[in-house]
């Protein structure tokens, strides 16, 4: 049994994390391209990016604006760190704006910078900080109460997959998910 969701938002550092060759035509799909290592060519970049326009899957960029103009992706993706209402002057060329938080606080400047989709972190106890909180599927029902478009990223593994049915989210986040297994991936599409 899978937890099917409208979206599925794939946070990726480089094209080698997934295969867009195994993925089917899909419109739930969103991919979030966040490179924080090292830059790709353009050449490779253009390429993909015209891969997900032949598979239908929306390609956002993370937090650089004239990147995002350049390769006429979907949308940009603000993390949590990000505090600049810049952003807003996408809106007029019609992207999409999504956004990372991590509190209540986060939230609601994600809110009033415009995002349509909040990415809110850690659902679930992740490996590399077991320490940290995490909401819990209790926890991000409550607070979707307050924004009906949050979506659940953190700690969300092939052995959770299922729970995520009981999320009441239009759809939840994977970033070290899909490098770790691929069969993850396979699950989705």
């Amino acid at each position: 049994m899978f937890a099917f969701k409208k979206k599925y938002f794939l946070i990726i550092s480089n094209f080698e994390d997934i295969n867009l060759d195994k993925i089917r035509i899909n419109e739930k799909i969103i991919i979030v391209y966040r490179n924080l290592n090292y830059p790709e060519k353009m050449s490779e970049l253009i390429r993909f990016r015209n891969k997900c326009r032949l598979k239908r899957i929306k390609f956002y960029v993370a937090n650089d604006k004239r990147l995002c103009l350049l390769l006429k992706s979907d949308g940009i993706y603000i993390s949590s760190y990000n505090k600049d209402f810049k952003a807003q002057l996408l809106k007029k060329l019609k992207m999409d704006i999504i956004g990372s938080a991590h509190d209540i606080f986060e939230i609601n400047l994600k809110m009033k910078q415009g995002c349509k989709n909040i990415i809110v972190s850690k659902i679930f106890k992740v490996d590399y900080d077991l320490k940290s909180n995490s909401y819990g599927v209790i926890k991000f029902n409550y607070l979707l109460k307050f924004n009906k478009h949050l979506i659940p990223l953190g700690g969300i593994k092939y052995s959770n997959l299922n729970s995520l049915k009981n999320v009441a989210s239009l759809g939840f986040a994977i970033l070290s998910e899909v490098k770790k297994k691929p069969a993850i991936a396979n699950r989705l599409f």
